[in-house]
């Protein structure tokens, strides 16, 4: 006999190490939620799963399955299944195996809650999966951002073919998400503001559209930890400004190069010792020639971000295309680092411009912040943004949220 009822999880990544975004979110998810369920994990993944990952997901999962992934076939396998109208992102994502052990695991137990982690894995789960005869379980589809929209921003900054590659997606897979939204009990996006203007673009499913914040884990991410200083040794006297994020993200790619190439010559007239430190995993080829530049690092993956954000006389966020919450930056405010970012960067969170981070767009503009923070302009500002994130960015109030939501979702189901 079970114990805690049933959840199935899917997911389009594997959720550990907690090292970006999604990854974060979800792996906090799936720690509150195992508290009061017996999850059931199915995600896919495009690297292998380190033993430690699915030793991790083993201790709050019932079980885990993970479907291996090849990118390349993936996107032969979108392309070719790309008539009009259908987006390529649910497609790419498709996998059989995932598909099998999904109805499998609904014929075995009944399941009271269908957690679709973005919009892409909906149609997993979508339609009738479940046994007749058996309560329709609750589905919640977490979509964090608004996919359509990203793929719309990207399309003007594109070259062809690719910014019409990306516009055909944003448009195809807007009704995709309606779609999937209409068909769940509720839909999660990661602001108030995300989920207000996924409601303007759906507003047949007003009354289920919510939002589930990211938090950060202020106990790690904290001032005042003795970590040895990942500077020490490297060309030019400082001082250290750094960048964390995957680099294999366009939006991160694009902000580093942007800064590195326009904002860094400025601020090196300034203070010629100045140093810029990219700190994140899989950077391509044009990031990696950016340490080629005077002042530059760039350092690929590293095991702890934090002692580079506590080494740092302050953290960029250069963002020019963003979405939702930007981790980095609440991060870096945890960590009692004053933080100058992009208004992209900031959008989504809940914090006073001046006051618990400088906001700035341009090159003299953000040159200026910069300038400013280093010449002890903004004293307070660290321990601002701290006590900001200590105030409203716990986990523990989200996912209090998100317990009302599936208690809600719960009834609604049929």
């Amino acid at each position: 006999m079970n114990a805690k009822p049933g959840l199935l999880f899917v997911s389009h990544r594997l959720l550990f190490p907690p090292d970006k975004g999604e990854r974060i979110r979800g792996w906090a998810l799936l720690r509150h939620l195992s508290a009061s369920y017996d999850i059931h994990l199915g995600c896919l993944d495009d690297e292998p799963a380190a033993p430690e990952t699915l030793k991790a997901l083993g201790s709050v999962c019932a079980e885990v399955a993970v479907f291996a992934m090849n990118k390349r076939r993936q996107k032969l396998h979108a392309l070719l299944r790309a008539w009009p109208g259908r987006p390529l992102m649910p497609d790419y994502y498709h996998h059989a195996g995932l598909q099998r052990w999904v109805a499998g695991v609904l014929a075995r137990r009944p399941m009271e809650i269908l957690y679709i982690y973005s919009a892409a894995m909906a149609p997993y789960v979508l339609g009738p999966p479940y046994v007749p005869g058996r309560d329709r379980p609750g589905r919640i589809l977490d979509m964090q951002d608004i996919d359509s929209e990203k793929w719309t921003s990207y399309a003007p900054r594109a070259r062809w073919p690719m910014r019409l590659v990306w516009a055909r997606e944003g448009r195809t897979l807007l009704e995709f998400e309606r779609a999937a939204a209409r068909a769940c009990d509720a839909t999660l996006l990661v602001t108030e503001k995300e989920a207000r203007r996924f409601i303007e673009l759906a507003p047949e499913s007003a009354g289920k559209i919510d939002w589930l914040e990211h938090g950060v884990d202020a106990g790690f991410f904290a001032p005042g930890q003795d970590f040895p200083d990942p500077y020490a040794g490297l060309p030019g006297a400082g001082p250290d400004l750094v960048f964390t994020g995957n680099m294999d993200y366009w939006p991160n790619a694009d902000a580093v190069l942007w800064f590195a190439h326009e904002v860094m010559p400025e601020l090196r007239r300034h203070r010629p010792g100045l140093r810029l430190h990219i700190v994140g995993a899989n950077p391509g080829a044009d990031i990696k020639g950016l340490a080629r530049l005077a002042g530059v690092h760039v350092t690929g993956r590293v095991a702890d971000v934090r002692p580079y954000l506590a080494h740092a006389a302050l953290a960029v966020a250069p963002l020019r295309i963003a979405r939702g919450i930007q981790n980095k930056v609440l991060e870096a405010m945890a960590m009692g680092k004053p933080v100058v970012a992009t208004s992209a960067a900031f959008e989504g969170i809940r914090a006073e411009p001046g006051r618990d981070l400088l906001v700035a767009d341009g090159v003299a503009a953000t040159a200026r912040c910069v300038l400013d923070v280093l010449d002890g302009r903004h004293p307070a500002i660290g321990a601002a943004g701290r006590a900001l994130i200590e105030a409203r960015y716990s986990w523990q109030s989200g996912l209090a949220r998100l317990d009302r939501i599936l208690a809600a979702s719960r009834r609604a189901a049929p």
